[in-house]
């Protein structure tokens, strides 16, 4: 191994495809249900979102081995009551009510997971910070 190949680390995710059979359903799931930034729509197949610096692609599968639920996209939220409140109230089927997971140095992680429109399960994430 050479030196450049030792500090090579993957450290951004730029793109995440989520795997959608409805792609109205789903566009209005990711738009008008989880506020999700909407950039455009490429018909028939593919959907674009915004999500911090990550884009989200929503898309009909090409191919048979693409066609299965997504795996899971954790949503870092500043506060999980707030967003699951909000997400309840917009008829969002959660799967797990907020919940603790892990207590680090200096924060706390929990997490809450659901289910968006397609049956791909997304989790809402939070790190509260400890006192």
């Amino acid at each position: 191994m050479t030196a450049t190949t030792q500090q090579f680390g993957l450290s951004a995710i730029g793109q995440i495809f989520i795997r959608a059979r409805d792609l109205d359903r789903a566009v209005r799931f990711y738009r008008d249900t989880l506020g999700m930034q909407f950039l455009f729509q490429a018909p028939p197949k593919m959907a674009f979102f915004q999500c911090g610096a990550t884009t989200v692609l929503l898309g009909v599968p090409e191919a048979p081995e693409l066609d299965h639920p997504a795996s899971l996209v954790y949503y870092l939220v500043p506060d999980i009551a707030a967003a699951h409140t909000t997400l309840r109230g917009r008829g969002v089927e959660f799967i797990t009510e907020p919940h603790l997971v892990h207590r680090a140095a200096d924060y706390e992680l929990w997490l809450a997971d659901f289910r968006d429109t397609e049956g791909n399960v997304l989790a809402l994430m939070m790190r509260k910070p400890r006192a």
